[in-house]
């Protein structure tokens, strides 16, 4: 799950690590009041989407009075902003963060991430933050890695504070705001927690000039609070929809919808669609228990994707034989009203059976052998 900018910098607050004065603005008429709040100086009126790149696109700008910066809140509010990360689409502004405008001596980058080659979150800092970070050479990048029991050790948040440059009670500062964004990190059980840049201001205060905070949604039972945080109208509404009936789902580009039980399997299906030419338009993981139910909702979120011209259903009967798994295809193509091209393979316990229920269901559902008779016939169903 991810979260706008100005709730993380919220979070950040709590757990003492320091970021600019700032107003959330959800209309134009809140504008002016949060630019005389901050003391009517310069002030800088940012864009509240999920993704990246929001510099680059206009959705940061600088307001040197409160005229300026109600002129730009209302340029922002409701216009599409288009970045690197948002796809062609872009995303709505529907909310701003008016913050006050600081005298920035130097930006550096860091960030918390899980390693999975280290097996645990990994610090990652840079003397070269903003927003061309990406382009930064590997060997530049300081990384720390992080005990998940203990936290970053002292030792560790020194390292990475002089490993940037920091010195003397900067240094400091730096060290204690990398002891406190672990903390959060560990404790809000985080996938990412960004700050791009990270800033030395002219007085010498260090502090998070922008957050970034994404959460691992498996554990989002353990904080009922951050739900609360959620914001629908930043989520593809199929995906939403998915998460609500226990479905992974993720929408792509392609023409063929996939129904598949497994993450690995759904990887592997999307493979070998587009070995033999073809695209996939989802992933899509109805997982190990599927029932009748559950393949319904899936056979008609991947309908409602207009690019869709064939599905492929490929499932692995383990846990749930297949001929159980057929009973649920035939009552979900009926439920759903199917009427794009289906080719079904299965495999596992009971093949035999389910596959017998398929064809012998008057139902028009093509079936294949293995997953490479069932790519292909996906894809030339769909051309």
């Amino acid at each position: 799950m991810n979260i706008h900018e100005y709730q993380a910098k919220e979070l950040f607050r709590k757990y003492g690590i320091p970021v600019p004065r700032g107003v959330p603005c959800r209309s134009v008429d809140e504008v002016g009041p949060a630019a005389d709040a901050l003391g009517g100086r310069v002030c800088v009126v940012k864009a509240q989407i999920h993704a990246g790149g929001r510099g680059k696109a206009g959705g940061v700008r600088i307001a040197k009075s409160r005229a300026e910066a109600v002129e730009h809140g209302r340029a922002l509010l409701g216009s599409t902003l288009v970045t690197h990360q948002t796809g062609p689409a872009g995303k709505e502004v529907r909310q701003l963060l008016v913050e006050e405008g600081l005298d920035i001596a130097k930006e550096y980058y860091a960030a918390l991430a899980v390693d999975r080659r280290v097996g645990g979150p990994v610090v990652i800092a840079s003397a070269e933050g903003g927003v061309d970070i990406e382009s930064v050479p590997q060997e530049k990048l300081l990384k720390e890695a992080v005990d998940p029991y203990e936290g970053l050790r002292p030792f560790q948040a020194r390292a990475l504070a002089y490993g940037l440059g920091f010195k003397g009670d900067a240094a400091k500062q730096a060290a204690d705001l990398f002891g406190k964004l672990v903390r959060l990190f560990l404790d809000l059980d985080c996938s990412l927690a960004e700050i791009n840049p990270l800033v030395q201001l002219k007085d010498g205060r260090v502090l998070a000039l922008d957050a970034k905070v994404n959460f691992d949604d498996n554990a989002l039972f353990r904080h009922p609070s951050l739900k609360e945080l959620r914001d629908p109208h930043e989520e593809d509404p199929a995906e939403a929809r998915a998460a609500k009936h226990n479905l992974s789902y993720v929408n792509l580009d392609g023409s063929i919808g996939c129904m598949v039980n497994g993450a690995g399997l759904a990887m592997a299906t999307m493979d070998i669609i587009q070995h033999h030419g073809g695209k996939p338009a989802n992933f899509l993981d109805v997982g190990g228990a599927a029932d009748v139910e559950r393949v319904t909702e899936a056979f008609k979120i991947i309908c409602e994707d207009p690019a869709v011209k064939a599905i492929l259903v490929n499932i692995f009967g383990g846990i749930v034989k297949c001929d159980v798994i057929a009973e649920g295809i035939l009552g979900a193509v009926k439920a759903a009203k199917l009427e794009l091209p289906l080719i079904v393979r299965l495999e596992g316990t009971n093949v035999d059976r389910g596959r017998k229920l398929l064809k012998e269901s008057g139902l028009e559902i093509r079936t294949a052998a293995d997953m490479t008779e069932a790519a292909r016939k996906a894809v030339e169903a769909a051309r």
